[in-house]
């Protein structure tokens, strides 16, 4: 099974999951592995385990441009060694060499308005970049990086005011793996 614009089969996830803080990158990523009965991958997981510690504490111990650097290497790792569900950090978009290597890839950009993004994250978690001033700083998130999800996604799916289990739905219809 494979969902590469080519249609020929390789290596390569059969899903990448983009999008900001709260657009349910990993509750999807999870059902839509299950359902297609295939492995799911995140990279900020990925991150996590070979860091040793949790995401917030490689930006204050390290600082974001370190973090970033363990975040490209950790997105190339995922995208030429895994062949399930993969769901990449709100920022790995922002790289251009990120960028090229979504080309042609199966790429599901899931949207998020404010409100529905704030009540699933909350105010209060440890999200480095929504440190100070959490709903400004994620409008200013989503001004820079909107433009960067939709140029790698062949497909958008909005998450507003649905389930995991439909979001899941609309990304199999928008990558015709429905029947898959």
């Amino acid at each position: 099974m494979t969902a590469r614009e080519d249609g020929q089969p390789g290596p390569g996830p059969v899903v990448v999951l983009v999008g900001p803080p709260g657009a349910g990158k990993s509750t999807v990523g999870r059902v839509l592995a299950d359902r297609l009965g295939i492995t799911y991958r995140d990279t900020d997981a990925d991150i996590e385990a070979g860091a040793g510690k949790p995401i917030p504490d490689i930006f204050i111990d390290e600082g974001e441009p370190h973090f970033r650097d363990l975040e490209r290497a950790a997105v190339r790792s995922a995208l030429a060694g895994h062949d399930g569900v993969l769901s990449l950090g709100g920022g790995a978009v922002m790289d251009d060499g990120t960028r090229a290597l979504l080309t042609g890839l199966p790429v599901v950009f899931l949207d998020v308005g404010l409100h529905d993004a704030v009540r699933r994250v909350g105010l209060d978690a440890p999200r480095p970049l929504l440190a100070v001033n959490p709903r400004q700083r994620w409008r200013e998130l989503m001004d820079v990086r909107r433009p960067l999800y939709t140029e790698v996604a062949r497909a958008v799916v909005g998450t507003d005011g649905r389930t995991p289990e439909d979001v899941a739905d609309a990304v199999l219809d928008a990558l015709q793996l429905k029947d898959a």
